[in-house]
């Protein structure tokens, strides 16, 4: 099966405007855009055969362009990634088998992550979009619990059932526990990790459909296909003792740098 991943890209982000050009330094003492860094993790996938940045704004574009990047132009009215995913798909003429939407605000993204995504995908015919979660330690839990504490909304998480077929995804911290966990220790809660792939019919039926109530509240797009009575498939990943976080608010810059120095990211 051919594989292409889309990167999109908005520049009007409502919590965070401009957040693809926004840069990170490495432990080198380099700095690069979040874009760039998340289309350079995207090249180091095995089994990919083409990656697209997708956006609707000039900036974005030239700025994908200098560091060598293919570019899709995509109508300012996608409403979010997985729209623009079916149209960039649509504009290169249907030409993929999987389609892989790698946010462009998780360059923290393991090649493995993806790479078991489409695997996964693969061998559950039975669903038409995949994505993965990640089981929370207690330092991530209690990072996702400080950031609602604070009123920022932060990193999703995800609740599946059997044969690991998503039920819900929210931005508060779910399933509950009262429990207290160390920082090293296994939670019951998983982190969604926001990437997705996804069979081209079922990408194709998305756009068809009006945005639901859970969709609306929550504001995650993958809510829209369970709202629409679609199988979710929760593909379990293994961080490898890997940091990963994703970059939702201007807080979470400092973060995620020093998890890049920390990794020895350049």
């Amino acid at each position: 099966m051919s594989v292409l991943v889309v990167i999109p890209a908005r520049f009007a982000s409502t919590r965070y405007p401009g957040k693809p050009l926004v840069e990170l330094t490495g432990a080198g003492g380099v700095a690069k855009s979040l874009v760039q860094r998340t289309w350079e993790a995207a090249q180091s996938v095995s089994g990919v055969d083409r990656v697209v940045v997708a956006t609707d704004d000039d900036r974005i574009r030239d700025a994908a362009e200098t560091f060598g990047a293919e570019v899709v132009m995509t109508s300012p009215q996608c409403a979010n990634g997985t729209e623009r995913c079916a149209e960039t798909l649509a504009s290169l003429g249907g030409a993929a088998e999987i389609v892989v939407n790698l946010q462009g605000d998780a360059p923290l993204t393991p090649p493995w992550f993806i790479e078991d995504l489409v695997t996964g995908l693969r061998a559950a015919p039975e669903a038409g979009v995949a994505t993965p979660v990640l089981r929370c330690d207690g330092a991530t839990l209690n990072a996702l619990l400080a950031d609602r504490k604070a009123g920022r909304v932060g990193g999703t998480t995800a609740v599946f059932g059997s044969g690991n077929m998503g039920l819900y995804f929210s931005k508060e911290v779910i399933p509950y526990t009262n429990e207290t966990f160390a920082p090293d220790a296994d939670t019951p809660v998983f982190h969604h990790v926001g990437v997705y792939a996804y069979r081209p019919d079922a990408l194709a039926a998305y756009g068809t459909w009006p945005v639901g109530p859970l969709e609306q509240l929550e504001g995650l797009e993958q809510l829209r296909f369970l709202e629409n009575g679609h199988r979710v498939l929760c593909v379990e990943v293994d961080a490898r003792g890997r940091s990963f976080w994703e970059l939702n608010n201007p807080e979470d810059v400092p973060r995620i740098e020093a998890m890049m120095s920390e990794m020895g990211m350049p």
